[in-house]
This record gives structure tokens, sequence and C-alpha cells, in this order.
């Protein structure tokens, strides 16, 4: 079994993209500009109005093994730009591509896993995000996915670990032991470093999409990765020790 730890980031497709009926849709009920900039906005977290900008993961085949990182960007489609490999500060891999592509290569390194005995994947907040959001974009894309990230319960689910579900005791309390928090929160309660103390965070990756800096975007998307694997195994350590 190897670990693979992920996370996206995502921005929304053009607004002026979508067809008169589907621009009146998402807009629909808004009473004010800044209703309406709000719902542009909030387009950038579903899958059916935006991106995909990264993907971010690293693979480690035990807890106190080194996390090798690799990192998937996107600038769009054929033709919007010049396909990149660079190394990243913290040593990960870097490649920009179009997105189509970029989905394609994500499915064919969860497949090649598989000969491996398969990977456990680690999130947070992947199931409530992260998964349906590659499943439906890949599918809007025409790619097919070659694991159904989707598959079990909310309370059921193998070879993957989504350390919000799990830091909440898979419960939801408004205000009690149970509550959920963000992720940067839980870093800094743990000790970790939180992938924001760099300045840059999830609500800017847009308008850094818009702007072409692609691998500013990478670099925050690896730091969010790495915070998750610091969080994984402090969580592994003191909360679920043994084996999965």
């Amino acid at each position: 079994m190897i670990y693979l730890v992920f996370d996206i980031e995502t921005a929304a497709l053009p607004f002026e993209s979508f067809a008169e009926s589907q621009q009146e849709y998402l807009l629909r009920g808004a009473q004010s500009d800044d209703d309406r900039e709000e719902r542009k906005r909030m387009m950038s977290l579903n899958p059916l109005t935006a991106r995909i900008a990264s993907i971010g993961m690293v693979c480690a085949p035990t807890l106190g093994a080194e996390a090798k990182g690799c990192i998937y960007s996107s600038y769009g489609e054929e033709g919007d730009g010049e396909r990149r490999t660079e190394l990243l500060p913290d040593g990960s891999t870097w490649h920009l591509m179009p997105e189509r592509e970029m989905l394609s290569t994500w499915w064919s390194t969860l497949a090649k896993g598989k000969a491996q005995g398969g990977y456990h994947l680690i999130s947070f907040n992947g199931r409530g995000f992260d998964c349906p959001f590659l499943m439906l974009r890949s599918a809007a894309l025409r790619v097919r996915p070659t694991r159904n990230l989707m598959n079990g319960t909310r309370w059921s689910y193998d070879r993957h670990t989504d350390l919000q579900e799990e830091l909440a005791f898979k419960q939801n309390d408004r205000n009690g032991a149970m509550r959920r928090f963000n992720f940067d929160f839980y870093c800094k309660s743990f000790g970790i470093k939180s992938p924001k103390s760099e300045g840059v965070s999830g609500n800017d990756v847009p308008e850094l999409y818009r702007r072409g800096e692609h691998r500013t975007i990478a670099e925050y998307c690896m730091r969010d990765v790495r915070a998750t694997w610091e969080l994984y195994r402090f969580w592994r350590e003191y909360l679920r020790p043994g084996e999965d």
C-alpha cells in the first residue's frame, strides 16, 4: 500500500462562456450587484462552472518515509498556453499542461497504483469537495475516471482517509467537541505550519489563474498537500494509532 495525499485548486470559468439561459440561472434571485458578484465568485466551487487549476499530491510507502511530491497544473485547452516541467522549491515536480490532459494524467496515476497494491488516499474534505469535483469535471471534459472516488457511504468508504471527517469523528456539531473547523484552524491548533502562512489562500486562486500565475498556485497547492500529510501523521500518532 502507498499513501497518496492529494488536493485540488479550482477557478471559475469565464461567465461569458455560458449560454444566456445558464447565466440567467446562475444569477437568479440575486438582488444587487454585490449579490451577483458573489454568485460569480461561488462558481469556483462547482465542477460545472469551474475548471481545476491544479492537482497536487505526495506519495509515501510508509508513515516515516520521505514523501515525494508531484503537481499537475492546467492552463485551459490546447493552444491556450505552453507545456512546462519544473522543480518547485520543496523539490516537487511541477507539470503545466491543458486541463483535459491533466485530468487524464491524474486518472492514469491512480490506475498505475493498482499494480502496487492500490493507493490509500488522504485528503482534507476530499469526500465533500475534491473527489466529486474531480469526477464531474472529468466527465464534462469527456475523461473517464479510473476509480470511483465516491464509492461507499458517508460513514464507510475504503482506502481513503478524509481528515475533516475524522477530526470531527464524522459528526458536525455546531458548537461542541465535534465541531468541524477549517484546515488552517486545525493546522494551527496542532502545531503544523499553515499553507496560508505565506500570504496565499484558496480565495486568491481564481485571480491568480486569470493572471496566468500557475506556478504560484502550484506552490500554494503543494503547501496544502504537505500540511495535509503532516496532519495525517499527527492524527495517526495521537488519535488513531495502529494500521489502516
